[in-house]
This record gives structure tokens, sequence and C-alpha cells, in this order.
């Protein structure tokens, strides 16, 4: 669907500079020439600030003609190997310049885009390879053993691509009028990861209810710190490529390198998931570090997982009015926004319906529950999920798809997530939502992170467990973890034991892997 009216003016807002006519019009007939896709918007970027900064990673910076160009060889050393229009290509590349080549080459072919996450052991990579009819695989060169094991036609090293960029041509490659499918995978905390095709003209609406929430500007540097072949990275390449912007990009996250960067690049946003920004606010913590980095930064996004009452309150104290809590997910994209305003008012919030989209909670009955009440939640918008790449899909009512999460709102309208509807946990009779009691113990000023879970117990059904990993330079017991809980909790929620550990396992978003805990 193309973009509305609304749509065109908050992107307008957002891509607004003052400069010379000549740009904006080489802007548009590149756009024209490129067609409405992911390349028309990279080819107007391109075309309006050519000699600007694009990528910046750990080899250096790059300009957005050099991008557009290296895009262009390596889209003709792919279709040298058979890529175009229906090809499935799997991208399993870490976060650097590769990546954004590939992904530009890819598109500019109009072949299908599968984002492989590069924490995939080998045969969990061929599962996935298989299920969605990848041909060919675009790796960084440490992941070539795992890539290896899968039924391909070709393994391409992503610096095969860049190094065909030093092959000029007379003529610019005319890209594909066809819209390739972007297919983005599911965390797969529970089972095999699903696979959620998109089209580039899917992802208009949940741009454009970040861009009306957050200060996303044209020119912007812009550190994005989650995986690139993640929903959350996805989207703010995307954003910031679309507005010329320049993008900071690491291969493995650093939180003192994240810190480090925020300030020598002088940049204006922070993309980040909970255990990112927890373990950044960390490192700032640090004897000599920089508590809060220099105020030119305006938004620190943050997504992925539950943020948390206590990190969200840590983190405006540290870093100032300028973190934005958003809440989505694979299958329904932007669906909730909470302003600096909205956290600083209700800490645990996730916010307010994002623009555009309508969010439900009903009870068990799919009947609306009142305010305050916890209910299944679902919701519609123009990105929300038809089905999986397997022709599967999710409950819906009214059209409106099922997020999987309990949640309520507050009388002010804002929406508060109680936790999974799979996660709940029913002891004594009770049921208990163990994101109520981790929110509860992150606000312990000893506790670094926590998760809990529900062990099977003859009396109890099931008896709760906290595993607690305590901060650095804190002293806490398992005492003060259950009075803790006694205090702001009902008794029947405190945990029957505390596990004090290291680290919590978690995805590559930071949402909790409870099965390797239980």
């Amino acid at each position: 669907m193309p973009p509305g009216p609304r749509d065109l003016a908050v992107f307008a807002r957002a891509s607004w500079r003052p400069e010379r006519p000549d740009r904006l019009l080489r802007a548009a007939v590149a756009a024209v020439v490129a067609g409405p896709t992911v390349v028309g918007a990279f080819a107007a970027a391109a075309a309006r600030y050519p000699a600007a900064t694009a990528v910046i990673d750990h080899r250096g910076s790059t300009t957005y003609r050099q991008m557009w160009r290296a895009s262009d060889a390596a889209a003709r050393r792919l279709r040298a190997e058979g890529v175009g229009p229906g090809v499935a290509v799997g991208l399993l590349c870490r976060n650097h310049r590769g990546f954004v080549i590939a992904m530009l080459a890819v598109a500019k072919l109009g072949a299908d885009l599968v984002l492989l996450n590069t924490g995939f052991a080998g045969p969990q990579l061929v599962d996935v390879t298989t299920s969605e009819s990848v041909r060919v695989v675009i790796h960084d060169d440490d992941l070539a053993d795992v890539v290896e094991r899968c039924d391909l036609d070709r393994a391409m090293p992503s610096g095969e691509l860049e190094q065909a960029a030093g092959h000029r041509h007379d003529r610019p490659l005319q890209p594909a009028r066809t819209d390739g499918r972007w297919v983005i995978l599911t965390s797969g905390t529970t089972g095999r990861p699903k696979g959620a095709g998109r089209r580039g003209a899917a992802a208009v609406g949940s741009a454009s209810a970040l861009l009306a929430a957050i200060p996303l500007r044209a020119r912007d540097t812009v550190v994005i710190a989650p995986p690139l072949f993640h929903a959350w990275g996805l989207a703010h390449l995307g954003l910031a490529l679309s507005l010329s912007s320049t993008v900071v990009l690491a291969p493995v996250f650093d939180p003192a390198a994240t810190l480090t960067s925020l300030t020598t690049h002088r940049a204006d946003g922070l993309v980040v998931v909970p255990t990112m920004l927890q373990r950044i606010l960390a490192a700032a913590d640090e004897p000599g570090a920089n508590r809060r980095p220099h105020r030119r930064l305006r938004y620190v996004a943050v997504s992925g997982s539950d943020l948390g009452a206590g990190l969200a309150t840590r983190a405006l104290a540290c870093l100032g009015p300028v973190v934005y809590n958003v809440y989505g997910s694979t299958e329904v994209a932007v669906a909730a926004i909470a302003t600096p305003l909205d956290l600083l008012a209700a800490p645990g919030t996730v916010g307010r319906a994002a623009r555009g989209t309508v969010l439900r909670l009903v009870d068990r009955d799919d009947r609306p529950v009142a305010v305050g009440d916890t209910g299944r939640l679902f919701v519609g918008s123009e990105g929300t999920l038809e089905a999986y790449t397997d022709g599967t899909t999710k409950q819906r009512i009214d059209g409106l798809v099922a997020t999987g999460d309990l949640g309520h709102v507050d009388a002010d309208g804002r929406l508060f997530i109680d936790g999974r509807e799979d996660d709940m946990i029913i002891t004594g009779g009770e049921n208990v939502h163990p994101t109520e009691i981790e929110d509860c113990l992150g606000q312990h000023p000893a506790v670094a992170d926590v998760a809990v879970v529900g062990v099977a117990d003859d009396d109890l059904g099931h008896r709760l467990v906290a595993y607690v990993v305590p901060r650095p330079g804190h002293a806490i017991g398992v005492d003060d973890v259950r009075e803790h809980v006694r205090t702001h909790l009902a008794r029947f929620k405190v945990p029957a034991r505390v596990v004090f550990v290291a680290r919590i396992p978690r995805t590559t978003t930071g949402k909790i892997l409870r099965t390797e805990l239980s």
C-alpha cells in the first residue's frame, strides 16, 4: 500500500532540511527511476547527499555514492550466479557495511532476502534455509563452516561481494521494478524460528509510526547496536538510510565502546535492546566513565524485549529524558510507543497505541476487559502479518492479530505488558506472571538482571524460582530477594527458591530463554 497523505507529511517533516533545490530534484528523479522500494529510498538519499557518510564501521567510513556503486557491483556479481526475482538469498552477516551492500544488491535484483541469525548452530541453519527455500547464502568469513552443511547453489563470503566493487562499469545498474520479499525470522525461543515475509511497501506504516513519535531527522548520526537481521535493527537501518543519515555499526556489541562511540561521533540517536541498555548503564558507572553522553543525544530507542520499570528509571536518570520504549513484534510491527514523559509518569509502561494502530485487550471469551484488568492483547495495523511463510497464522479477532502477550491499560490509556500467555505460572491455585516479579526485583539496587520460572511441584502445581544476577559491588542474599518481593507483591508471588547466577540466558534481542533455566 503506498503512503497516504498523513504518512507523507510525517516523512516530509523528518526529512526536511534547508538546501539547494537541485538536490531535492535529483533525489526525486532518482526515487522515481528506482521505484517505490527500499532501493528507491536509498537512491534518493545517494542523489541528495552523494558525498555524505552513509556507514561508519570497524573499517572506517564510506559515503552514499560509494555504497551505491558497491551495491551495483555486488548485484552484478549475484546476477551472474542466477539471483533474480523469485530466488531466495540468505544473509548471514554481522553489523558492518558488507551487510548493507549485500542487502541493497539483493533488493536491486528483486530477489527475496532471508535474514539469518548469526547465532544459529549448523543444524538450525540447515533447517531454516531448507524451510525458506534459500538457494544462495551471503556470509561472513568466520561463519563459513556453519554454512557448509546447507544444501545451496552457492555460499558466498560477503567480502567477495565487496571486492566486486573494484570492477567499474560504464553504465549504472538498472534496479528491478520487482519488490522482493524480506523474510524476518521470529525469535524461536520455543521452537524453530518462523519466517515473516514482508515487502518494502508494508514497512511504510511502521516507519511513519516511529517518525511520528521519535525525533529522528535527516542527516542524523545514529548508533545501531542490535543485530541488523532482527526487525528492530533493520527498521532503524532502513529509516536512517532513507533520511540520508550516518549509521554507526559494530560487528560485536561492546557497552563501553558504544558509550565512546556516542561521544566520538556526536550521535543524535542510539538504538538498543534492553539488555544492551542495561550493560551500557553499567559501563557508565565504571570509574572514569562518562556517565552521560554529549548533549546532542536526542533519543534512545529501546525495543526487542521487556524494558521494565527499574531499567527505565535508571536510564532516564543517567541519559536524561530521551528514552523511548517501543513495543511490537515480528508479527504486529510497531504496536505502542512510550515517550520519555510516559516513562517518567509510569516507568513500567510500553506507552500508547502507535499511530495507525488499534489495540484490544480481551478475556478468555474474547470479550473486552475493563480498565486495569489483565487481558489477551490483539493488535491491528497496516503492518500486521497476514501469515508466516509456511502458511500458518495466529488467532485473529475482527482482523486484529494475537500477540501472545497479556496486558492491561491504566486510566490514562497507557499499556502495560503483564507477561506471555504461555509463561503464566499456576502456583497454589494462583495465576502468577513472572514478568511482574522480574520487574519488581529489577528495581532492587543490588539486582543487575533476573528471571523467574516455574518448577513442577506435587503440592503447589508449580513453585517459583528466581534466578538473580547481582550488580557488581553490591551485596544481596536470598532473604533480601524474598523480602523485597514480599514487601511489594502478594505473598504467593514470593519465590520459593533463589539462585544467584553470573548471567541470564537470552536471545540476541534480550528475550529470556526460560527453558534453559527450568
